[in-house]
């Protein structure tokens, strides 16, 4: 009795993973497609090193509405590309701005820009080492007479927020090159990772917004799933084929999958044809059968009979709560269980 139930949530397990990891495919996708991540870098970097824009507008959005229309699509931070390596010697900051001038973020671009590929004529870069961004910082500096002194007095006359945060580091360094250099790197990284969880915050709302899309398409009741794995004993067998070999199964499948990022290798691992009846009742329907090529039909008359179905929303509901956990949460959730599997 209780291999049928570490079976029954082992194939629940598997296909909220599956269906976990589509969402996350949609969403790297969408995230990718309009370049938010780098957007959304930039948007922060304006705003720190010279400040809301010409009609007093933060770069960086404050409502979800705005990270996912007026930043991808009114409002591009991005500085334009430039094919050029980064000028011998970084250029002075200028005595004064406006704030349609962006000095200091194209000051900064210009020591980074080697690093950079274009994307519609804009950056793509989404990321800058804690590190690359303080030696950055210090070839700035060195391009003005006074070294930091000089650079700070510009970011104060021009009224760059970047004056308050490097002031403070300048002078807990007690003008010591070295240790000013590291304390841009603590500081810079602690904002990198406070925009990180802003940006995760964010991405949530989409994660979410997807997930009721893939539920929807596929109307995949998680109760009604649970219920034929308990009652069809064969095809519980085969949706928990991966750990019938006992330990070995197990290991290899770590082996394959230890890397950061298991998406490939679970895809490849899970998708076999008993695990595609998880999509049985999308609005279109794949069979894999045993011998022959694969088949794609429209199912739209019984996916909308299915969608319109009361009974069947809880078992919706569930699924898309599950959705919110993530793949990662799934695929350590499989480990244990097969392992628990393995053990037994």
């Amino acid at each position: 009795m209780l291999s049928i139930y570490v079976d029954l949530a082992l194939g629940l397990v598997l296909a909220f993973l599956l269906l976990s990891l589509l969402v996350s495919g949609l969403n790297e996708a969408f995230v990718r497609l309009l370049g938010i991540r780098s957007k959304f870098l930039w948007a922060y970097l304006r705003d720190t090193m010279d400040g809301s824009d010409a009609q007093g507008r933060s770069w960086l959005p404050a409502k979800v509405a705005d990270v996912f229309a007026r930043l991808p699509f009114i409002r591009d931070p991005r500085p334009v590309h430039s094919d050029q390596p980064a000028p011998v010697e970084a250029a002075q900051a200028p005595e004064r701005e406006t704030k349609a001038d962006d000095a200091v973020t194209k000051l900064l671009y210009q020591r980074v820009q080697e690093i950079d590929h274009p994307k519609r004529g804009r950056t793509s870069i989404a990321n800058i080492p804690p590190e690359r961004f303080a030696v950055a910082l210090m070839e700035m500096a060195a391009g003005e007479k006074d070294g930091v002194e000089g650079l700070l007095a510009k970011l104060k006359t021009m009224g760059s927020p970047l004056y308050g945060h490097l002031k403070g580091v300048w002078d807990s360094a007690q003008r010591d090159m070295d240790r000013f250099r590291q304390g841009v790197e603590t500081w810079f990284d602690g904002e990198m990772q406070r925009l990180s969880m802003l940006y995760k915050r964010y991405v949530k709302w989409v994660v979410a917004l997807l997930g009721v899309v893939v539920v929807l398409l596929f109307t995949m009741d998680g109760f009604e799933y649970g219920k034929t794995l308990l009652r069809d004993n064969a095809f519980r067998a085969s949706v928990t084929a991966v750990a019938e070999s006992g330990p070995d199964a197990y290991t290899e499948l770590k082996e394959r999958c230890a890397q950061s990022n298991p998406v490939p290798c679970i895809t490849d691992t899970l998708s076999q044809p008993a695990l595609v009846m998880v999509f049985d009742h999308a609005i279109v329907n794949i069979a894999i059968p045993a011998e022959g090529e694969p088949s794609i039909r429209w199912n739209g008359a019984a996916w909308w009979d299915r969608l319109t179905t009361l009974s069947h929303w809880p078992g919706y509901v569930l699924t898309f709560v599950a959705l919110l956990f993530g793949a990662s949460f799934w695929w350590d959730l499989l480990r244990r269980l097969t392992g628990l599997r393995s053990r037994s």
